[in-house]
């Protein structure tokens, strides 16, 4: 049986698992994970391996991000300084026009902050901006991973775009110039547009999450607030530039600047100045704010477990040879280089669920085409970005983390996160094809 037709039946296998059998996903996903495993003829010692490097490597990159974003959205509620951000956001915009501000704000994040730092960062503003407007709190967390993963996906510094444009040779300047080009006509659709067609899907995110502020107490200032929000992302553009700049010789600075850096140590940072500047200087007790922070904690337990299964899975499928089997059906493919490089990126992300590793895969398959075709290495990048960021599923981790954190049925998180990501990626495709006609 070829791993591809294996791929398939795992899929169903899985789907069924969970909305028939009624089983959590994280045990879904592990077996089908072991399903996938061996029927590919993995020896059952290394669908064991690959499982535990699946389940390491994506629990090694988010922990930390999802541990203190969580404590961070956590501080700000409990201190009032959300509820002073969506206030204000609010008197900017409107009531009326909530979703933009949410994207406008997002998008910002996005720029800077890698998708999983972002998202756990802004989902309280988008519970805050809910419970201030009674919008719905699906239509406003579209609002906001849509720009988060736009950014992800064509946007360098962000790893998959940047590596592949070093795979290419492209121009990192031009690359950032046309994503950024491509990326706003596909945040209007994405991010605006959509959503109004999603408002009668209703989310149930968990209450220990983010709880509802006593509107008594009183907010610390605007700009402490939204500084703090940010404060991750500051840290990460500041590392970002001045990395291009400091002298490689400096290894102390170059090593501070690396640990700024990190996402999640820039949250862990963000912490430590929420509790001095939100709440000791303000006369709230550490050990409250610890309390509800804990309570935060304890809600994204199952979001931890799925995470880590996901990648569990995704690691099977990269080391039982399905990439390969994709890969080697698009070898010798006489279809236009732009549009094939983003549909070995799309079959891949579907089979795979990783945007980033469907993305480096893809650049592999096609990076003869660049020089061999004279395609432009930038929009080649783009083209992968979007194809990457298609259809994502059950084996995707960003897929459950949306469905988790606002608690939604699995075909409504098909409906509302499945299909923004695929308009992220024909759109994103589209905007390729355009300007290529123009440069």
């Amino acid at each position: 049986m070829s791993p591809v037709l294996i791929l398939v039946i795992g899929i169903v296998l899985l789907l069924l698992l969970v909305s028939a059998v009624k089983l959590n996903a994280f045990t879904a996903l592990i077996l089908t994970a072991l399903f996938i495993g061996f029927c590919n003829d993995m020896a059952a010692p290394r669908v064991v391996a690959a499982i535990s490097k699946g389940v390491g490597d994506i629990l090694g990159s988010v922990i930390t991000v999802l541990g203190f974003g969580v404590m961070l959205g956590s501080i700000l509620t409990e201190t009032g300084a959300t509820r002073q951000i969506s206030d204000r956001l609010l008197s900017i915009f409107g009531a009326k026009r909530a979703k933009l501000a949410i994207c406008i704000t997002s998008f910002c994040v996005g720029l800077a902050l890698f998708y999983n730092a972002g998202f756990v960062v802004l989902i309280p503003l988008v519970f805050a901006v809910a419970h201030k407007t009674g919008l719905p709190v699906v239509y406003l967390g579209i609002a906001m991973a849509a720009p988060l993963s736009i950014t992800h996906g064509f946007l360098p510094p962000h790893p998959g775009p940047a590596v592949i444009a070093n795979i290419f040779g492209a121009n990192m300047g031009l690359t950032l110039l046309y994503g950024l080009t491509i990326a706003i006509p596909v945040l209007i659709l994405a991010g605006l547009l959509f959503p109004e067609t999603i408002k009668k899907i209703r989310a149930m995110p968990p209450k220990e999450l983010f709880s509802e502020e006593d509107t008594s107490k009183a907010t610390p200032g605007f700009a402490i607030s939204i500084t703090i929000a940010l404060f991750p992302v500051l840290l990460l553009v500041v590392s970002a530039l001045a990395l291009q700049i400091v002298n490689p010789d400096d290894g102390a600075l170059k090593s501070f600047l690396v640990f700024i850096g990190d996402p999640g140590m820039s949250l862990v940072v963000a912490v430590i100045i929420a509790i001095l500047f939100l709440g000791v200087l303000r006369g709230i007790k550490i050990s409250e704010l610890m309390q509800k922070s804990g309570l935060a904690l304890n809600a994204i337990a199952s979001i931890v477990f799925i995470t880590a299964a996901g990648g569990a899975l995704k690691q099977v499928l990269v080391e039982s040879g399905t990439g390969d089997a994709i890969a080697a059906y698009f070898t010798g493919s006489s279809m236009p280089p732009l549009l094939l490089g983003w549909l070995v990126a799309t079959v891949l992300r579907i089979s795979l669920g990783s945007a980033t590793v469907a993305g480096l895969t893809a650049a592999g398959i096609v990076q003869p085409l660049v020089t061999t075709m004279h395609v432009s290495p930038e929009l080649m990048v783009l083209s992968i970005g979007a194809g990457s960021l298609m259809c994502s599923h059950v084996n995707d981790t960003g897929f459950w983390m949306f469905k988790e954190y606002l608690r939604l049925s699995l075909p409504d998180t098909f409906k509302t996160w499945t299909v923004m990501e695929s308009i992220v990626g024909v759109a994103g495709l589209a905007g390729v094809l355009l300007l290529s006609t123009l440069v």
